[in-house]
C-alpha cells in the first residue's frame, strides 16, 4: 500500500494530515478499503493530495457533516464565481449543465425544499410498497429469459434492467426505453469521475441533449393528455399556487433516471458478489422478510454504491479542528464510513447478521436519497428471487470493479449455475 498511501509535506497543511491516492490507478479502485483502513489507522479527518481538498471517513464525522447546515451543495446562491476565483462554465459542456441547473441533488432550501416536497410524494415507502408485486414479476421474467443458459453476466443481463425499468415506468416511460435511458445515463454520470478528459465532457453533453430532447417530446404529449405516472404529476401539481418550470421538470426526470438505477445496479452486483465470496447460505440470508432487510443493509454497508459525496462550506467555519473558508470543498467518505472500525465491529467482514448494522449509503439531511424507500424494495425482491430461483449460482470468474469512482461499482458479474 506504499505506493497509494503517501504522506507529503505541503505548505498549510500537517505533512501526516495529507493523503494520497490516484482514483485512476486499478490497483486504489479494485480495493479502495485498504487505503480506507489506513486512514481509520492513522487520520480519517485528511488532505487527499489529488482532490485537493479535507476528506472525511469517520462514521460520526461523515454523519455528522452530511446534517451540518453550515455545508450545501450549491455555494453560488451565497458567493460570486469572481469571489471564489471559479472558471466560468464550459461552453462545450452547456447542455450537460442545464440539466444539473435544477437537480434535486445541487440545490438548497428553499428551491430545494419546494421541489423536493412535489416529488417526494412518490417515493414514499407506502406508495413504493405497492411496487413489490411488479418488481417480483419483473425480476422473475428476466431469470426466465437466461435460465436455461446456465451461465450469465447478470449485471446486463438482470441488475440493471430491474431498477430501469421501475424508475422508467414510475415517470412514465416505456419500458422497452430503458436501454437507451441506460446508455445515456452511463455517458452522462462519467462527468462526476476524477479526472475527466474533454472527449468525456463532449460525449456527457451530447448525451445530455438527447435525453432532454427526448423528455422534451414526452412532455408535449403529457401535456395534451395527462396520465397517472410521475411526469404528469411534476407537470400538473402546483405549490404555493407555482406549478414546475419545464427545466426543472426535466432536470428532476433526469436525476430520478440516473440515480434511480445507477447506485441500485452497483449494490445489487457489489451484494450479490459478497453473497457469493462469503460462502454464507443465501437460503438463511433471505429466510423472512426481517432477514432479508438486514442482508440488504448490509449489502449497502459492506461495499457502498457511492464513495464519495462532496459539499461547500458556506462560511469561514472550524470542523474538528479544521479551518476551513468560504467556498472550499469537503469529501465525506461513505464507503469509509460505513467501514469503520470505531462504529462497527469486524468492519471489514461481510456480516447479515450483525447486531449493528447501519450505514449512510444514502447519505443523510436535506441531501438523503429520495429514492432510498424504492431502492431498498428493489434489492430485497430481486436478490431474494434470484436466489430462490438460482439456488446453485456462483461465480463464473473473479468479479473486476469500474474506473468510475466515486461510484463504485462491477464492470462484469460473471457466474454459472450448472
Amino acid at each position: 500500500m506504499a505506493a497509494i498511501l503517501q504522506l507529503k509535506p505541503v505548505t498549510g497543511v500537517p505533512v501526516a494530515r495529507r493523503a494520497s491516492a490516484n482514483p485512476r490507478d486499478p490497483e486504489f479502485f479494485q480495493n479502495p478499503y485498504a487505503f480506507y483502513a489506513q486512514l481509520h489507522a492513522q487520520n480519517p479527518d485528511f488532505f487527499w493530495d489529488e482532490y485537493g481538498h479535507w476528506c472525511f471517513a469517520g462514521f460520526k464525522e461523515v454523519s455528522a457533516l452530511l446534517r451540518d447546515k453550515r455545508f450545501g451543495r450549491d455555494i453560488l446562491h451565497v458567493a460570486t464565481r469572481e469571489e471564489l476565483g471559479m472558471p466560468e462554465p464550459k461552453p462545450h459542456t452547456a447542455d450537460f449543465d442545464l440539466t444539473e441547473k435544477y437537480s434535486l441533488l445541487n440545490l438548497e432550501p428553499p428551491v430545494h425544499t419546494r421541489l423536493r416536497t412535489l416529488v417526494n410524494r412518490a417515493f414514499v415507502s407506502r406508495h413504493v410498497e405497492q411496487l413489490r408485486p411488479r418488481i417480483e414479476r419483473l425480476a422473475n421474467e428476466l431469470i426466465d429469459g437466461f435460465v436455461d443458459d446456465g451461465e450469465v453476466e447478470l449485471l446486463k443481463a438482470f441488475a440493471a434492467p430491474v431498477p430501469a425499468v421501475v424508475i422508467a415506468e414510475m415517470i412514465g416511460l416505456p419500458a422497452e426505453m430503458a436501454n437507451q435511458l441506460l446508455a445515456w445515463s452511463n455517458r452522462m454520470v462519467a462527468m462526476y469521475m476524477f479526472g475527466v478528459s474533454e472527449a468525456t465532457e463532449h460525449d456527457a453533453n451530447a448525451a445530455a441533449l438527447a435525453f432532454t430532447d427526448y423528455l422534451k417530446t414526452v412532455i408535449a404529449e403529457r401535456r395534451k393528455a395527462p396520465k397517472s405516472d410521475l411526469l404528469s404529476h411534476m407537470l400538473t401539481a402546483e405549490i404555493d399556487g407555482e406549478k414546475l418550470s419545464e427545466g426543472e421538470v426535466i432536470s428532476t426526470a433526469i436525476l430520478l433516471l440516473n440515480a434511480g438505477h445507477e447506485a441500485t445496479v452497483h449494490t445489487t452486483g457489489n451484494g450479490i458478489k459478497a453473497i457469493l465470496e462469503s460462502g454464507l447460505d443465501p437460503k438463511k440470508l433471505f429466510s423472512d422478510d426481517a432477514q432479508t432487510e438486514a442482508t440488504v443493509e448490509e449489502c449497502l454497508r459492506f461495499d457502498a454504491p457511492l464513495h464519495m459525496f462532496t459539499r461547500y462550506a458556506l462560511s469561514d467555519l472550524e470542523f474538528n479542528g479544521i479551518p476551513l473558508r468560504k467556498g472550499d470543498v469537503i469529501g465525506m467518505m461513505l464507503g469509509a464510513a460505513n467501514r469503520d472500525p470505531a462504529r462497527f465491529a469486524n468492519a471489514g467482514s461481510f456480516d447479515p447478521f450483525r447486531t449493528d448494522g447501519a450505514n449512510v449509503s444514502f447519505g443523510a439531511g436535506i441531501h438523503f436519497c429520495i429514492g432510498a424507500p424504492l431502492a431498498r424494495i428493489e434489492m430485497q425482491v430481486a436478490m431474494k428471487t434470484l436466489f430462490e430461483r438460482l439456488p446453485k449460482l456462483r461465480l463464473a470468474r473473479p468479479p473486476v470493479y469500474k474506473d468510475v469512482y466515486h461510484f463504485h461499482g462491477l464492470d462484469r458479474l460473471d457466474v454459472t449455475w450448472r
